[in-house]
């Protein structure tokens, strides 16, 4: 298959079709600001007060960064997968390992949100069709059972758990299997198979190819994004803010304990954890340049597609999480059900002043809003599949796609392997942030690599006309980012579990197998020929190393601070 059979394949063809445009892409990707859903809680529980800047500086950080990635995706017309695809180019002549690393990394990054989404959505339906009687003190229910015989000198405390318990349906306790696994447990319960359905729902989906996922995007979307501004607004104008809970301006001593702390190396451990996962969310709208193959004009759609997608994260990250901490408080974002995810609909109610209907409505919403975010993530987790496998990254198998231009083998991997995973997210919330920690690990390496990429291809290949050229001043920022990202990832993965470091670098490292059977097995040591036709050079070329040992530096620099970072800062 060429390069050029790429770029003109029409729905006949056993290729990825270009039938968008950026504003099919911009839909594709809406579902990137219902990721605040996933871990609003949980950063609001670990860093405090500050938690709502968290997420302003990092979408801040985002929009830059994708200066950088508009302008490598510029130089490939004809490929799809992400701007990690783009910048593997970048280190090839360096290192056909680094190169790799970043589209596999990328992978590890995307394809968890299904199985995280899948998990939520689940809980959420699980507790609309079989949810679990809440009782007080005052509850005639209670009164009735301690005035029993039986229950003599029992407290109201007593009858509350034990009426809990007798009126949970039974459902709620099921589980085919569990067991542990390593620094993670595991549970084949009633969430699971309710997230293993919605995984097919989604599969069924992408399977129409991407102008029919696009459509259906356009409406969850819209579906989903208009009731999360109005949430984000509404408090503020009908004064529900208190303005209060914005101070003490100062970290937590401690995750999940209200009591402030300081600003002292345990506080910035803290506040860097913030920064860590919520990069996981606020970074994630350059999956909107993940469809460049399938742009009608891409050298006009990727850049508008990574703006737009951009700025509307920039609004709903800024808006949702300042709208939450100014109504809810500290004591009310540190609440268990707000920290796994589960009383977010309920609280969005709350902030419009709704009950009853309109907290259904709201729960409804919440899961269209997880769908919507997973849709996102089987699209571009699976084309980076697609793009790595034609490339010569990764194995042949995952290029095949079906006629409706749907890259089907790469989706059926992705649903697997999150069946996996959503084994684990279903167990406990430990679980599920372990995923997420390890995960992100993955993203901070392929974004470190990514961002670095842009200067290499600036001086590797800055003869190759450019659709949208970033600003040279925009590329040494991306620059610098990149290392203050390596000193998130060092100081806060341990924030979220002691091991989500070192298991992220054990996940990183599985690519190296992967691509030596492609490479040396199926490939017998060359790369495919149509692998570098956009840049118009030939694998003799990759011999020609301009930047010379700048790269190996910047690596060695980077593996440097993520270990220094690690060392120094305690929590």
């Amino acid at each position: 298959m060429t390069t050029a059979a790429i770029a003109q394949g029409g729905p006949g063809d056993a290729q990825l079709h270009r039938t968008i445009d950026w504003r099919g892409a911009f839909w594709v990707a809406s579902g990137v600001p219902a990721l605040v859903l996933f871990s609003i809680g949980g950063i609001s529980g670990t860093v405090g007060v500050p938690a709502y800047t968290i997420w302003i500086v990092s979408v801040c950080f985002g929009l830059i960064q994708a200066c950088t990635y508009a302008e490598i995706a510029g130089l490939f017309p004809s490929k799809s997968g992400g701007a990690s695809v783009y910048g593997a180019t970048a280190w090839l002549r360096y290192s056909k390992f680094i190169a790799p690393l970043s589209v596999w990394c990328n992978w590890l990054a995307w394809t968890p949100v299904l199985s995280l989404g899948c998990s939520i959505a689940a809980a959420y339906i699980l507790n609309a069709l079989a949810p679990i009687p809440t009782f007080t003190e005052t509850s005639p229910q209670v009164a009735a059972w301690l005035a029993d015989p039986a229950n003599t000198g029992k407290a109201a405390a007593d009858a509350i758990a034990a009426l809990t318990a007798a009126g949970t349906p039974a459902i709620r306790d099921w589980t085919l299997y569990s067991g542990t696994l390593g620094p993670v447990s595991f549970s084949f319960n009633s969430v699971f198979m309710i997230g293993a359905i919605l995984m097919l729902i989604t599969f069924a989906i992408q399977h129409r190819g991407i102008l029919g996922t696009a459509s259906v995007q356009k409406v969850m979307g819209l579906i989903v994004i208009v009731p999360m501004l109005i949430v984000g607004l509404v408090p503020i104008l009908t004064g529900q803010i208190n303005w209060d809970n914005y101070t003490p301006f100062v970290p937590l001593a401690e995750a999940y304990a209200p009591a402030p702390g300081e600003w002292n190396i345990s506080g910035w451990t803290l506040v860097f954890g913030g920064m860590f996962i919520a990069a996981w969310s606020a970074y994630a709208f350059e999956t909107s340049i993940c469809f460049t193959s399938e742009f009608k004009n891409p050298s006009r759609d990727t850049v508008r597609a990574i703006l737009y997608s951009g700025l509307l994260c920039l609004l709903l990250y800024t808006l949702v999480p300042f709208t939450f901490q100014g109504v809810l408080g500290l004591e009310g974002m540190l609440a268990p059900d707000i920290a796994d995810g589960s009383g977010v609909g309920h609280a969005m109610a709350q902030m419009v002043g709704g009950s009853g209907f309109v907290t259904t409505i709201m729960i409804m919403l919440m899961i269209l809003a997880l769908m919507l975010a997973i849709n996102t993530a089987m699209a571009g987790s699976s084309r980076t599949l697609y793009q790595g496998s034609v490339d010569g990254w990764l194995p042949r198998y995952l290029s095949h796609v079906n006629h409706h231009g749907a890259p089907t083998r790469a989706m059926w991997t992705d649903l697997i392997f999150n069946l996996g995973l959503l084994a684990i997210a279903c167990a406990d919330a430990a679980s599920f942030f372990f995923i997420l920690a390890v995960s992100n690990c993955g993203y901070i390496i392929f974004n470190f690599l990514n961002l670095n990429s842009g200067w290499i291809h600036r001086i590797d290949n800055g003869h190759i006309h450019r659709p949208w050229k970033a600003p040279t001043f925009l590329i040494a920022v991306g620059f610098t980012l990149s290392f203050c990202n390596a000193m998130f990832m060092g100081a806060g993965a341990k924030v979220w579990n002691p091991w989500a470091l070192w298991s992220g670098f054990i996940a990183a490292a599985l690519i190296i197998p992967v691509f030596c059977f492609r490479h040396y097995i199926q490939d017998k040591g060359r790369f495919p020929t149509h692998m570098l036709d956009d840049l118009g050079i030939t694998q003799e070329d990759l011999k020609e190393r301009k930047a010379g040992i700048l790269p190996y530096l910047t690596l060695v620099a980077g593996v440097a601070v993520v270990l220094i970072a690690n060392w120094f800062f305690q929590i």
